[in-house]
């Protein structure tokens, strides 16, 4: 049974994830397939709009045989991170014969020869990419400004020559309108599905994996697209702004069939909502947790601030700062008062996630997530994803865990199964209808099974 591996949020499934999903197994033509789905928060820095088992069931209602969780440590984390988890976590199972992503550029033969190309970053690289991040640019800009200048380097061998021909002559041949190996940050790699493919790619490389990847072009709306069109497949962005309205209250009932997003996601999506929508399981984002976030940010101290990741370059002064300034306890309000040129919305996001979650730069870091998760989380199955469970036992590199249990519960350390735990409960302490069997559900959810 050939088998593919999706990287996923998720955050609902719409129609654009049903192509993915659909083609991936016809690129790479397999016959079942496994997907790696952050839990409850995101690598934008968002809390999910539904729980993890939730989406799960979305995952199993389109055809995903095999539901995956990607530990929150790499979940919420700059794309070389959030994409050496999730590679790590399908290579380990020993099941995975290829991973299908989405792209832009739609073109594996020049992403797979960029990876070749940084896989071994040079210090010539990371010189380039701190002058990038010094003159203001934002981590992903300077991450693409310092791979495209490397691509430019005078003094290379003449192997290195002939791999850089090629590298040009890939993008000049998928990307001529807007093609250029200046030094700018505008060009393919700075665009988001193309740095995560890029990623993804190196991830195999330095993993010495197996796994072929492909990749398919993205279709119609854009990664960061905010509004709807005439076309079936919108953004996860504008869905969400869809649902939501102007308001932070979801415009979803638990029983109208027609809704506002029913034109962009499945009926499956449109019925997983309502259905939690009816057991008071609110569609969540940021200000649900403001309440959350404001007493953190009111009782961490600015040491204790500048300990947590994400917080860098004197972050926490200028936190600290905008909060005296506030009206109202807004996660929105503060974004605004806190975003620059420099500081993108994501990494705020991202870095205000890590002090809701406290997660310190010691435990969380780099060097803390190198060797990659200790395990294998399972949300959800059917049948062809049952069979893969029975190979796994043989072929799986890490434990795989079906439920949390005391025994297990230690697996991975601080940025483990215990991290996961810890962000099922703030997850479940936004919700209005907060209980402890809520808080704790890890040890009591088991996998999510469909026929």
């Amino acid at each position: 049974m050939r088998t593919v591996g999706i990287i996923v949020e998720y955050n609902p499934m719409h129609n654009g994830h049903v192509y993915h999903l659909q083609q991936s197994k016809i690129v790479a033509g397999a016959d079942a397939s496994i997907a790696v789905m952050s839990g409850h928060f995101l690598q934008r820095g968002e809390p999910a709009l539904l729980d993890k088992w939730a989406r799960a069931d979305m995952a199993l209602a389109q055809g995903v045989d095999l539901v995956l969780e990607l530990p929150v440590a790499y979940a919420v984390q700059p794309a070389e991170w959030f994409a050496h988890g999730a590679v790590a976590t399908l290579h380990a199972t020993g099941v995975v014969d290829a991973l299908c992503f989405g792209s832009e550029i739609g073109n594996i033969a020049a992403i797979s020869e960029a990876a070749r190309q940084l896989t071994c970053e040079t210090t010539q690289f990371t010189q380039r990419l701190q002058a990038a991040l010094k003159k203001g640019f934002s981590y992903p800009s300077a991450y693409a400004y310092a791979a495209q200048d490397s691509q430019q380097a005078a003094h290379i061998t003449p192997e290195e020559q002939t791999h850089k021909s090629n590298f040009a002559s890939h993008l000049q041949a998928v990307h001529k309108d807007d093609f250029t190996l200046a030094a700018s940050a505008e060009g393919w790699l700075n665009k988001p599905n193309n740095s995560l493919g890029l990623h993804y790619v190196m991830a195999l490389q330095r993993l010495g994996s197996s796994i072929e990847a492909y990749t398919i072009t993205r279709q119609e709306a854009g990664y960061h697209d905010v509004e709807v069109n005439d076309s079936p497949i919108a953004s996860a962005t504008a869905i969400r702004r869809l649902l939501f309205g102007s308001t932070d209250a979801p415009l979803i009932s638990a029983t109208k069939q027609n809704t506002p997003i029913s034109g962009y996601v499945p009926t499956s999506t449109v019925r997983i909502l309502q259905d939690e929508r009816s057991r008071e399981r609110l569609p969540m984002n940021w200000e649900q947790f403001a309440h959350l976030l404001f007493y953190k940010l009111s009782v961490d101290s600015r040491e204790q601030l500048t300990n947590i990741l994400e917080v860098t370059e004197g972050l926490e002064y200028r936190l600290l700062q905008t909060l005296s300034t506030l009206e109202a306890p807004s996660v929105e309000l503060l974004l605004q008062a806190l975003k620059t040129k420099r500081y993108t919305r994501t990494k705020l996001q991202r870095m205000l996630t890590h002090i809701l979650l406290g997660h310190t730069k010691e435990a969380f870091g780099p060097p803390a997530l190198a060797s990659g998760p200790a395990y294998i989380r399972v949300l959800g199955f059917n049948a062809r994803g049952q069979a893969l469970l029975k190979r796994m036992k043989k072929t799986a590199a890490l434990p795989v865990i079906h439920q949390m249990t005391r025994e297990n519960s230690g697996l991975g350390g601080p940025c483990g199964l215990a991290a996961d735990a810890q962000a099922t409960a703030v997850y479940a302490a936004a919700s209005p209808q907060w209980n402890g069997r809520a808080a704790r559900r890890d040890f009591y959810e088991p996998p999510r099974r469909t026929p």
